[in-house]
């Protein structure tokens, strides 16, 4: 039976262990819930946008810049999103092994990877994939500006012929207990895939979900007339690119919300098992305690009784 002083060091590591896991599991939900609510209020901007460009590619003989021009397929940039940071479940894991499902069927020689958080990049050296780009501290509260250098590379690579196509392997994040790894085509740009995305910012159940009704209403649009200048070619090649940013923003939000959502089960797992260890451990003390007590009180009697 282990000793009573053995046991006393590893009951107060374990309550020690749990108030951490227990106060990470605090900071994860609010971290979590601030993601969400920065996604959702930046939904307006991204109505207005999408409005204006679905009226603008209606327009009969419009020249359409050439980000909005389909071509063959040639070259596919990867861009693979992930944390910085561990103690987050299953998070990182789960897009791994999404991403190597694909690299099994893939011909890597007409491939670019771009690697968003310390995660992917080691995961990628790891495969001996060397990525064209790199972005790391995107996490926690993602402001727009730290997104665009990564929304620029993406958008100038495709403009100058590096690459035809551009997909996203992230996390989708379906509800604060479900998150599933998504891949997304951003470009060449589609108005159908941007109003998806729009609304997979709202989540299917829980707080924010009940925001899917106005989504629904306002996403009908409708069709407006507008006096452009100099031309609606011009302004489409300085609005698309608005666009993609804020995909890529959305992006990183939702992964950021899903990280915290798996970091808070992690940390509440955690906390659970370490609460569960420390009752163990308190019935064992309890027990050599009393195994102790009653082994001394044996010993004086019998001393006793020899006197």
């Amino acid at each position: 039976m282990e000793s009573v002083q053995s046991l006393k060091r590893r009951i107060k590591s374990t309550k020690n262990i749990g108030q951490i896991t227990k106060a990470m599991e605090l900071v994860a939900a609010t971290k979590m819930r601030k993601s969400q609510q920065v996604a959702l209020d930046s939904r307006p901007y991204s109505f207005t946008a999408l409005d204006l460009l679905a009226n603008l590619v209606s327009i009969p003989k419009l020249e359409l810049p050439l980000i909005l021009k389909t071509r063959e397929t040639k070259k596919t940039l990867v861009v693979i999103i992930t944390s910085d940071k561990g103690l987050a479940g299953a998070f990182n894991s789960a897009v791994f092994r999404t991403v190597e499902a694909y690299l099994s069927t893939a011909d890597l020689s007409v491939h670019a990877f771009v690697a968003v958080g310390i995660k992917s990049i080691k995961f990628l050296e790891r495969k001996g994939i060397a990525p064209v780009e790199t972005f790391v501290k995107v996490g926690d509260m993602t402001e727009l500006d730290e997104v665009i250098p990564l929304a620029n590379h993406a958008t100038a690579g495709f403009l100058a012929g590096k690459w035809d196509r551009v997909i996203v392997y992230s996390t989708h994040f379906r509800t604060a207990l479900r998150q599933e790894v998504a891949m997304r085509e951003l470009l060449p740009i589609d108005t159908n895939k941007l109003k998806n995305s729009v609304r997979e910012i709202i989540p299917e159940h829980g707080r924010f979900a009940e925001l899917h009704t106005e989504l629904e209403a306002f996403m009908i649009f409708k069709h407006t007339e507008y006096i452009i200048e100099p031309s609606a070619t011009e302004l489409l090649t300085v609005l698309v690119p608005h666009l993609i940013q804020m995909q890529f923003y959305f992006l990183i939000l939702e992964a950021n919300a899903s990280e915290h959502a798996a970091r808070r089960l992690a940390m509440e797992s955690a906390s659970n098992n370490a609460e569960d260890l420390g009752s163990r451990l308190t019935k064992e003390f309890n027990k050599s305690r009393q195994a102790l007590i009653t082994r001394e009180i044996i010993e004086v009697t019998s001393g006793a009784a020899a006197l």
